[in-house]
């Protein structure tokens, strides 16, 4: 059973590591935003690659306006999830 316990802390830490590494580039795709780089970079492109998959579902739900919100509830959600699931999984570590 410690197997199996071990496997599943192993997992949960390696998703809350995801998970963080995710929120700073959704940080780092709305700073570049703001500061207006050029869009072919390949930093731009990738950052926009990676973000783009949970952003563009967001943006339907949200009304059009000047600004875009979608970061700020990704990064929301991004944040619930990692406090919700990541501590839902570490108290079943402990009760194995």
């Amino acid at each position: 059973m410690f197997i199996f316990r071990n496997l599943l802390f192993a997992i949960t830490n390696i998703l809350n590591i995801a998970i963080t590494i995710y929120i700073w580039i959704i940080i780092a795709r709305a700073v570049i935003s703001w500061v207006h780089l050029d869009p072919r970079s390949s930093l731009v492109r990738i950052l926009y690659q990676i973000t783009e998959p949970v952003l563009a579902p967001i943006r339907k739900f949200l009304p059009p306006t000047g600004v875009d919100f979608s970061p700020l509830i990704a990064l929301l959600l991004l944040y619930f999830l990692q406090l919700f699931l990541i501590r839902s999984l570490f108290d079943l570590i402990n009760a194995i």
